[in-house]
């Protein structure tokens, strides 16, 4: 039999999102895909965004999250029918509260074949001296 080690902070993550999806933090019809995960001193979010260009979305930090809006718009002209459509479009929201404080001004962001890649800088945690009186 082997042993995983449970890792609380992978758990409260997966809740949080599944929280988020159920209480519609995103519009309906299209939620990007989005892959989040930590470095000794940083954040990455990856998100698929395929079709969308720099100005269908922004980025912005809010009360400590991290969040990202924007539109994909429908593909189709007003005189097509459609038989099947599974692409979704439309607004989404997706918004993300990291464990540890971050380095707002220095957040970075590049995309590149429809993969939106966000690195947030952590806020070193330095040991802080308490002084004895």
């Amino acid at each position: 039999m082997a042993f995983a080690r449970w890792d609380p902070l992978q758990d409260l993550l997966a809740l949080h999102e599944r929280l988020n999806r159920l209480a519609g933090d995103s519009a309906p019809g299209w939620v990007p895909a989005v892959d989040l995960y930590e470095t000794a001193d940083h954040y990455v979010i990856s998100v698929e965004l395929p079709g969308l260009s720099r100005d269908d979305f922004q980025i912005a930090v809010q009360d400590g999250k991290v969040v990202l809006r924007g539109q994909r718009p429908p593909h189709h002209e007003p005189n097509e029918q459609f038989h099947r459509v599974e692409r979704g479009h439309g607004q989404f929201s997706r918004s993300f509260t990291l464990p540890q404080p971050i380095d707002e001004k220095n957040i970075a962001a590049d995309l590149r074949d429809g993969v939106l890649s966000v690195t947030i800088p952590k806020v070193p945690q330095r040991p802080r001296r308490i002084e004895v009186r």
